[in-house]
């Protein structure tokens, strides 16, 4: 029997980012697409919903610092959550500031055109969870808060 399309692999964050994430700008609602004719009509944007866990989605724009590929460094993680998530940490430089992801789940995909395809990752996680400069938490490093 083989995986299903789509499958969410439930993942650790020290895995999938070793040097930690930056989260540039804010978090913001992740929006179903919207015709013109809609919004002449004058029809309200709506929020997408998972599929899967019946969630609302919120959309990150963050940073690999980890990645050699420039092109591929910033890319967005959606969240899962009823309320928008609101990032526990400080920033760093204005609008930037390391973030820690919890219940996170990587979905792989064929990202690229033509001969020039590559595997990459569609992230989800639930929230944020604190983090230094390292990316690691102040409970994962011994730290007090």
């Amino acid at each position: 029997m083989g995986i299903t399309k789509g499958h969410r692999f439930p993942i650790t964050f020290a895995d999938a980012f070793p040097q930690g994430l930056v989260l540039v700008g804010e978090v913001g609602p992740n929006t179903e697409f919207q015709s013109r004719e809609d919004r002449a009509a004058g029809r309200p944007v709506r929020q997408r919903v998972d599929e899967v866990s019946g969630q609302r989605q919120w959309k990150a724009t963050v940073t690999d610092p980890s990645e050699v590929n420039a092109k591929r460094a910033s890319f967005e993680v959606t969240l899962l959550a009823d309320v928008q998530p609101v990032p526990t940490s400080v920033e760093a430089l204005p609008g930037m500031r390391a973030v820690e992801l919890v219940g996170l789940t990587a979905e792989p995909r064929v990202s690229g055109n033509g001969e020039f395809k590559y595997l990459s990752y569609i992230y989800r996680a639930t929230g944020f969870a604190g983090a230094d400069s390292r990316g690691k938490s102040p409970e994962a490093s011994g730290k007090a808060a």
